[in-house]
């Protein structure tokens, strides 16, 4: 049996990590589009909760100054907040460390896309019983919709199941 183990040539016998000893980065080390676009939904989330986070504090404090009645108590509006910054932590950081490549990571974002789907859903809901149906909330309801059927399908289960590349010791 011929070994081909020193061949470069991408022409020869393939394997989904590439040949052994073969210095380039395997192709499953890509982010895939669909997944970049996920995770771009992803943050693009966590930084619209943290400001949503702020802006009922915000908005509680502004009515408490001017003498007006407080969209709700403040004991809820911290609750709502810290919930807000929290979920807006836990996103970031799952997509921060998507490149990691863990299994527990992937879950996470699904359960936070499908979290934030519900929501647009029933503000989509909302919008139409107050007679003012809005366009915007439908679009953002399917890019949420698109987002969690990538992190949930096939292509994000392949990068979430593998472990990235081992790192490389330094050389001293």
């Amino acid at each position: 049996m011929r070994d081909f183990s020193h061949r470069s040539d991408p022409s020869g016998p393939s394997h989904p990590l590439g040949p052994p000893g073969d210095p380039r980065p395997p192709e499953a080390a890509r982010f895939s589009g669909a997944l970049v676009f996920a995770l771009v939904v992803v943050v693009a989330h966590a930084v619209g909760t943290a400001f949503g986070g702020w802006a009922v504090l915000d908005e509680n404090y502004s009515k408490r100054e001017h003498g007006q009645d407080l969209i709700m108590p403040m004991g809820m509006a911290w609750f709502v907040a810290l919930f807000c910054w929290g979920l807006a932590a836990l996103q970031g950081a799952c997509a921060v460390l998507a490149g990691r490549r863990r299994p527990w990571t992937r879950v996470v974002l699904v359960v936070c896309l499908a979290f934030v789907a519900c929501s647009t859903l029933l503000a989509f809901i909302g919008s139409l019983a107050s007679g003012a149906p809005s366009p915007a909330v439908l679009l953002v309801f399917c890019v949420d919709g698109a987002a969690l059927w990538v992190v949930r399908g096939e292509t994000a289960r392949r990068w979430f199941s593998v472990r990235g590349p081992a790192p490389t010791p330094p050389r001293g």
